[in-house]
Formats: C-alpha cells, structure tokens, sequence
C-alpha cells in the first residue's frame, strides 16, 4: 500500500486548521525528452494532465488552508505556494513509486472473473490494477446532493453529476497516472508522438470488447473523434480543448487497432485534450444521422439501463429518481489485479441522491454511505468529522489545494434570444458590462470573512484564473481587498449615485438584480447572503435565489436568462489549456459572454469584445508552444487580464478533504488522481473492494 495524505486537525474554538496536510503529498510531473512512448508521456512536453473539460462544479466542500502567501504559515497550513509547487512535487515523488503497469495476455487459465474460453488462444490484452489484490462481491454507496444527473449520455454531459456516472461507464484511450501525471495507455495498448509533434498514433488492446460483447476497435475511436467530437454532437467542449487556431486534428485509421490523429502544428496539449470516452459507434452512429438536438436527448434519464452499452467498470442497472443510482460490474471490462481476475472487485456501486449535505453526512454517520467526496466534507463539518473518526469508523484525507475555482459572474451577453427577447435587460446588462461596475463588486466582498465565518478558516481567498494548485498560478496577482471606500468611488465615477438608502445609474434606474445558486449548497449559501449584505452596504440590492442545480445549469448554458450567479467550475493542476471551453470567445462554458451554437454545432463570433479577442491569442499561442517559458508568457497574460477585466469575480478555492469507511479496501487517493462527483478521489474504483471483516 503506497502513502496516502491522511488528514491531521488542529482545532480551535470556532474553525479547524489543517497541518501535515496533502499538499505535501503532491507528486511532480516528469520532465525531459521530446518523444512519448508507450510507457507514458510527459505532461511537460505534452499538455498535462486532469479531465478533458472543464466541468461546473455542484461542488459544497468549499474549504481550504489558509492563503499561505498572506500568511506565511505554510509549514501550519500544508499549502504550497505556487512558485515553490513543482520543487515539492519533485522532492515529494521520490517517495511515491507506484508499481508499473504490466500488459497480460488473458487466456483459457486465466483465474476467476475472466471470461473463460475453449480454446488456449490469447483473447484479449488487459490492463493491470496496482493496488493490492482484493476480495470480490459487495456494494459501494457513494452520496450526491440535489436531484441527480441529467443524462445517461456521457458525450452529451456539461454538470459533474451526470459526467461522474459517465466516467463510472465508459473509458478514455490514455490517462494521466495518478501519483506522477505522466499519460499510460488504457484502451490503447501503446502511443507514440512523432518528432515533429504534429501527429500521434495510438495502436488499440486485443480483444476489446463492448458490454455487449461487440468488438471495440479503432472504427469506434474515429467515431468518437470525427462525428461525435469534430460535428460538435453533444458536450462541444471536448471539441474546445482539441482545436487549435479553430483547426480540428485529422483523425485516420490505420487498421482496426491503429488510429492515427495528426495536427497542422504542434499541439502542447493534445493528450490532454484525447482524454475523451471512447463511444460505441454501432449503437450512437444512427443517432448521429439525425439533428444534432436529437443526440442530447439519447440516453436521458428515462432511457431503459439494458440499453445502455458500456466499456467501464460499472453500468446504470436502475434509476430511481431523486433517490438513487444503481450501477452493476461489467463482467467485460478489460482490467484485471495481480492474480490475472477480471476487475471491478465490486457488484454494485450505489450514488445515494440527497437533498443536502446535512442529510448527506447524517447519511456517512449511519452507515447508508461508505463515502464523503471532496465536494461534501464542508470546513464547518471537518473539526467535528475528525473528534468523531475512531468511533466512526472511518479516516479522512486532505488532499491538498483543490484545482476548482468559485466565483461570482454577471451575465454581459448583450444578444437576443431567436424571438428577439434580449437575454439581459439592457439597463442591467450597461451595469454587468462596465469594467468599474465589477471591480467594485470584487472590492465591496470581503473574502477573509468568507474564509473565517462561512468555510471555518478552511479556505484560501481567490483573486485569479487559476487556482493556487496550478503550477501556473500566477502569484504577482495581488487580489481585490474589501475597500468599500474605493468601490464607492469606482461607482460614482461610472456614473452612479445614492439616493437614500439605493444606488441608482446615472439615468434613474435603481440599481437591483437577482442573484442564484444552487440550492442545497449550505456553502454557497451562506456565501450568498454575504455577498447580498456587503452589496447592501453600497446601496445595491441583490435578491438571492437558490434553484435547482439542473435549472441553473440550463440558464447559464441554454436558456441564457440570469443576471448573476455564485458558482464553481473544476479546473486542472497542470495544464490551463484545459479552461479553452472557458476563455475562448467560441467556448462552449464562456459563461459571462455565452454565444449558442448553431445548427451544425459550431459558434461563430461576430461580436469579440476587446479583451476576448486577446485572451483567444493567449490560448492559441500557449497552445501551439512547447517551451515552458513561452507557455507561461502567454497563460501569464491571460490571467493578467482576466485580472483587470474580472468576467468573473473569483472568490476561494478549496482543499480537497475526504473520508472513507475503514471496511473499504485500496483506497489511495492522491493530489492528481482526483476524478469528480460520484468518483471524487476514487481513481482506482476498479480495485476498491469491501473487507469482509475489518479488525
């Protein structure tokens, strides 16, 4: 069993502080060479690692260390300052060297759990678990509060939930190792970079096989790539993050195990951006013939689990809604442990929906769920959770600055919608566009007192793009301190005046919009009505809202109609050309400026604004550079202007703390290998068993 960052707490009267925490245990990204192997990659050299898009975050731990660069406590705090993170990473990574992976031939004798065979021919090639072997049977419940996912359509996902049940199902052709961030193949058998950068080629595993039992090959890979991703079918941001001058890769198949993907120029971060799940082309292709509306609408919610044709781990086998998930093994998944059986240990894996995190830790007390993710352990639960850890059961983990974001965005989208209704009010709309209208709103909020009254001290204040975990953060950024003074003067300049106890623009309009959230986020809540109060004090009236979270996703992604919105959005330690979906003028999750896409899939930008047309530069540039000095100049600059022009209002990020039952076998979580709601830190769920006795 390798080291784990387990979770060590101080306590005070009113809020928990976190020493000896998981920062530490941040491994390093390798570096050196211009080729890729089979072995692995270097995120270094080819674009990092994390998940293929950025995802909005349902998120509720919001908690974290102390801002050790205001600070100074980052021996206390566990939290690293940036300009120090990759030295820890490489000092910590001597420590870590996880067992590699090995290749194994499955046949005739091979032990339980393998498909067994009358012939003694080789009938696939697997994938091998690191963790010690483990005990088969059981069930796994996992918590998720709020109404549950979405759809069943992986492709088609854009909120955690529904992605999390995706990545539970369906499998990607590499991933970045959990403990070094360097890529190893997983349906593939072995990938290799040419010299020149600008193609890649990946030769598929033998015996591959769909739920189904329909064979998986390359046919399924250019399936995925050239009509699901390319054509925009679905979740466009895995076309974001792929593109680079708004050109899409060549996707060639070779043979039915060797898929080729070739670039115009060389692409820093094109592994990252192939983390895509590989779809089952001889169940979606007829789909795909169709309007792409009509794909979003495959495999919702209500579609019948069998099916549902799967390559992960685990398959939908039951949806009660608002109630629960119900997943069963795969009897086909090509991974195996030490002893050569067909993983997941597991047969079932339960996300138990529930209403809020209150309920959702009641739960985790009661033994109805084996796991607390690191969106659920919340800053004023951790003090309490840690008292209770020997009588409960359990253990928990800090894992270190979590790679997430929170923020405060206005909606600037000037537009109107295909009746002609603009989206946003024109006069909110002058407010929410003026640069001095949203510098003022960051100084008027008072981070600290978040930090200290909402999160418990568990928190970092936020003031940029990228998170303090990123090894991008760029720390010359100073921050928005809460100056009332100062943003009632940006205000007055801008044209604004008190009348009374109210702020009104310079053409007599009461200054009063509504702001949401998700409901059930005691977080965000409490976060909100501190927002509202402070704002108050400026003469500004803010009516807080909270909804659904599947509502206010549909708002801020579809319907267009908000005007102001607290919420989180996941992000990546090593590569912020994973945010493109984000930041570029034609991103799919340019949230404070969103254009629809149109019938074939794409968005067109006729309207930039100054700055989007930069910060578009900035990621295209970043991107088709591989020196790292270069790179950082042009995310550097991004940054720097996300700064000054504040699209969004950034708030905190998080520490990312978990707690497992003790009954649960080959849990290791890591500061890279953290996957989101349901899997959480569960980057290993296909060797996660239960014990069947627990001394």
């Amino acid at each position: 069993m390798r080291p784990v960052a387990q979770l060590i707490i101080a306590f005070t009267a009113s809020s928990v502080i976190l020493t000896g925490c998981g920062a530490d245990k941040t491994v390093k990204t390798a570096t050196g060479g211009n080729n890729v192997s089979h072995s692995g990659a270097d995120p270094a050299q080819t674009g990092g690692t994390s998940t293929s898009t950025d995802r909005i975050a349902k998120g509720s731990s919001e908690q974290n260390g102390a801002d050790s660069a205001q600070t100074g406590e980052t021996a206390r705090t566990g939290v690293i300052p940036s300009k120090t993170l990759e030295a820890a990473m490489s000092h910590i990574a001597k420590t870590l060297e996880p067992p590699p992976f090995q290749l194994i031939t499955a046949s005739a004798d091979t032990t339980d759990k393998v498909i067994p065979s009358s012939t003694d021919k080789p009938i696939a090639e697997f994938w091998q678990a690191r963790g010690e072997p483990g005990e088969f049977g059981g069930t796994f419940n996992v918590g998720s509060f709020g109404q549950g996912p979405k759809t069943f359509n992986k492709w088609a996902s854009a909120d955690a939930e529904s992605d999390g049940i995706g990545q539970l199902m369906y499998e990607d052709l590499l991933a970045p190792d959990p403990w070094t961030g360097v890529y190893y193949p997983k349906l593939a058998k072995s990938f290799s970079v040419s010299p020149d950068k600008k193609e890649i080629t990946f030769i598929l595993r033998k015996g591959l096989k769909w739920s189904d039992g329909h064979p998986l090959t390359a046919d399924d890979v250019v399936f995925t790539f050239d009509t699901i991703v390319r054509k925009g079918y679905g979740n466009s941001s895995y076309r974001d993050v792929l593109s680079v001058n708004g050109k899409f890769p060549d996707v060639i198949k070779v043979n039915d195990l060797t898929v080729k993907f070739r670039t115009t120029v060389p692409f820093a971060p094109i592994l990252n951006g192939l983390r895509v799940a590989i779809a089952p082309k001889h169940i979606l292709e007829p789909i795909t013939r169709k309007p792409i509306a009509e794909f979003s609408k495959f495999w919702d919610v209500n579609t019948d689990p069998s099916k549902l044709v799967v390559s992960g781990p685990f398959k939908v086998s039951r949806y009660l809604p608002a109630q629960r998930v119900e997943m069963t093994r795969n009897p086909l998944y090509a991974m195996v442990d030490r002893h050569g059986r067909r993983l997941p240990y597991l047969d079932k894996f339960n996300v138990v929906i529930v209403p809020d995190q209150n309920t959702e830790i009641l739960k985790f007390y009661g033994n109805e769920i084996d796991f607390l993710d690191i969106r659920s352990v919340r800053g004023s639960d951790a003090a309490t959770m840690k008292k209770r850890e020997a009588e409960g059961g359990y253990k928990m983990y800090n894992l270190g600055p979590d790679d997430g974001t929170m923020f405060l965005m206005f909606n600037m989208n000037k537009r109107k919608d295909a009746k002609g209704k603009y989206y946003v009010d024109p006069i909110k709309q002058k407010w929410f566009e003026s640069k001095s209208f949203r510098q003022a709103i960051s100084h008027a909020i008072n981070r600290k007192a978040i930090i200290s009254n909402v999160l418990r001290g568990v928190g970092l204040p936020l003031y940029t793009a990228e998170s303090p975990a990123s090894i991008y953060f760029d720390q010359n950024l100073e921050g928005y301190p809460q100056d009332l003074e100062l943003a009632a003067d940006l205000l007055q300049t801008d044209g604004f005046r008190r009348k009374g106890e109210w702020l009104y623009d310079k053409d007599g309009h009461q200054v009063e919009f509504t702001l949401i959230t998700n409901a059930g986020n005691t977080t965000r809540d409490g976060v909100c009505v501190m927002i509202v109060n402070e704002l108050k004090k400026l003469g500004i009236k803010a009516n807080y809202q909270p909804i659904d979270f599947n509502i206010m996703i549909d708002k801020v992604e579809n319907s267009l109609e908000w005007q102001a919105v607290v919420m989180g959005l996941t992000g990546d330690k090593l590569e912020p050309y994973n945010g493109a979906n984000i930041w570029k003028s034609d991103g799919r999750l340019h949230l404070f400026n969103q254009r629809l896409a149109g019938p074939d899939g794409k968005v067109a930008v006729k309207d930039p604004l100054d700055f989007e047309e930069v910060i578009d530069k900035c990621f295209d540039r970043g991107a088709t550079t591989f020196e790292p000095s270069q790179r950082r100049k042009w995310f550097d600059m991004y940054q720097q202007i996300a700064y000054e022009k504040l699209p969004f209002i950034y708030l905190y990020s998080t520490l990312d703390i978990t707690a497992m039952k003790n009954k649960v076998g080959n849990y290791m979580p890591t500061p890279l290998g953290i996957w989101y709601t349901p899997k959480g830190s569960l980057h290993n769920i296909e060797e996660i068993y239960i014990k069947k006795a627990v001394h």
